[in-house]
């Protein structure tokens, strides 16, 4: 059952008052003016700054209005004194239904018991939800959805159509292009997206499917109002990382999974990963370049931020969070060193009153049941710090060890940072320097460099092998200030995650010697 059709039949079964979350308005407005018109009845609207007036008045005319409605209880008695059949819709009445208006809540609750034997309806539309205890039973709580790719390609379709008699404006949309657009405007207003594409149209004198940052700064938009997720904008791509093909290929796999296309095949879209392993090895750095990988834009998910002082807040930021990131999917949702966050959960109750026991739990209970498609890319470096429930399948897709580099990712890492620093990798003897870095982790490769182009600049020469040979010589790598951990940490991802750098040997029966015993 879609919305129009889930309204009109509450409509019909004669619902009293119907409570529809949302921004948009007119979206709503437009759909009500619909069911109206096919079942027979007028509508009005009401807003504390015009009264009840016919829906679709506009705000300069002063015919229809009746300022005294601006009141809510005048408004409401106009409701009941309306004979004819119409929906009435309430704009913003929230504020209304606070604890201290009970004049209002009583009338309300008084019109309810009269509208279900009449063919009225009120509809309350807000972006916040507020019902008091009195109207609990009386109230019908609908979320309005966001716009589908249908609704946005509409939009779009008509711009275009607007534009295209306008020479100095070149439209170079084919079907691939329009569909990377309208699949990154996903989790926009209508009224946002037609924001965005004339803000291009304009800015561009262009518009083309090559313009998807653009879209995801007005998501980016709404990610900073909420305060509590960060968005990413990076230029780090998997070009950026060195190794670690099995997971770069896993995710290359899933790029196209967001497509109407996979979606008629009967693929779901992927939930997200664990990246376990080494500190410096490049966990985070594959989070951002996930995003750039499947255009689509980047969350951080701070838990930091979600703890509040008073009780109960911090749940309710989780809740918050995870309902911005889901407005603004299809997205990635980058949550760093998931294991500082969560430790301790088990023993919460006696530390702070069960506090992160509940986050972790709310945060757990959307990884199951979670319908956006928001891919969670979690990353830890200390596995005994993570409690069993979030490595159970079915709320993750895969979890992968990220281990030191071997040497042809040493090789790539070294061809990587050198060539990102303008330098010449041929230049250097890298098999040389790919010996001197063992057992170093990706960013201690990184920093030994940085400290070579430093030596190399104060003695007023060219940087060489020689210096970056000296400066790894000096390097004394984690993996031997930890080894004991790391170690362990091994010993418990073989057989329990994927490597990230190296297949799993596949078994061949027939190369097996057969005995009779």
């Amino acid at each position: 059952m879609n919305f129009q059709t889930e309204i009109e039949t509450l409509i019909r079964a004669r619902y009293p008052i119907l409570y529809i979350i949302t921004n948009e308005e007119m979206r709503v407005q437009n759909l009500l003016v619909e069911i109206a018109a096919k079942r027979q009845k007028k509508v009005f609207e009401w807003t504390f700054s015009n009264g009840i007036v016919p829906a679709g008045t506009s705000i300069q005319s002063q015919k229809n209005r009746n300022a005294s409605t601006k009141d809510p209880l005048a408004a409401l008695d106009q409701v009941i004194e309306q004979v004819e059949p119409a929906i009435y819709l309430f704009k913003d009445f929230h504020p209304f239904l606070t604890k201290n208006n009970f004049a209002i809540i009583r009338k309300l609750k008084d019109i309810a018991q009269h509208l279900k034997n009449s063919f009225k309806t009120i509809v309350l539309i807000s972006p916040v939800m507020e019902i008091p205890a009195e109207l609990d039973k009386e109230i019908t709580v609908i979320n309005f959805p966001q716009p589908t790719k249908e609704d946005l390609g509409a939009m779009l379709d008509k711009i275009v159509a607007e534009v295209s008699d306008r020479k100095q404006i070149q439209i170079d949309l084919d079907d691939q292009g329009r569909d990377r657009l309208l699949q990154a405007a996903l989790g926009l207003t209508l009224g946002e997206a037609e924001n965005v594409f004339a803000k291009i149209i304009v800015q561009e004198q262009r518009l083309s499917g090559d313009y998807v940052n653009e879209v995801f700064a007005e998501k980016q938009q709404i990610i900073r109002k909420s305060g509590l997720l960060e968005y990413y904008k990076t230029e780090d791509d998997f070009a950026s990382v060195g190794g670690l093909t099995v997971l770069k290929d896993w995710l290359n796999k899933r790029s196209v999974a967001f497509t109407d296309e996979a979606r008629a095949f009967g693929l779901p879209a992927p939930k997200g990963i664990l990246l376990l392993g080494v500190q410096g090895c490049g966990k985070s750095l594959c989070a951002k370049a996930v995003s750039r990988l499947w255009q689509l834009p980047l969350l951080r998910f701070d838990m930091g931020r979600m703890f509040g002082s008073l009780v109960g807040s911090s749940e309710e930021n989780v809740r918050r969070a995870i309902a911005v990131a889901e407005s603004v999917a299809p997205a990635v949702l980058w949550v760093d060193e998931i294991d500082k966050a969560f430790v301790g959960s088990q023993s919460s109750g006696a530390t702070d009153g069960g506090t992160t026991a509940r986050v972790f739990g709310t945060f757990l209970t959307w990884l199951s049941e979670k319908s956006a498609p928001v891919f969670v890319v979690t990353t830890a470096n200390d596995v005994s710090q993570l409690p069993p429930e979030l490595l159970r399948k079915g709320r993750l897709d895969e979890i992968f060890y990220v281990d030191l580099p071997n040497e042809e990712e040493r090789e790539e890492i070294f061809r990587i940072h050198l060539a990102k620093r303008g330098r010449d990798p041929k230049n250097f003897d890298l098999k040389a320097m790919v010996e001197t870095s063992k057992d170093l982790s990706g960013a201690e490769i990184e920093e030994a460099i940085i400290s070579a182009l430093y030596d190399a600049f104060y003695t007023k020469q060219e940087l060489a092998t020689g210096h970056v040979l000296a400066t790894l010589g000096q390097t004394v790598p984690l993996a031997k200030t930890m080894s004991e951990k790391i170690s362990a940490q091994r010993n418990w991802a073989a057989g329990r995650a994927r490597n990230a750098s190296i297949a799993h040997p596949v078994k061949n029966e027939a190369e097996a010697r057969r005995m009779e015993l």
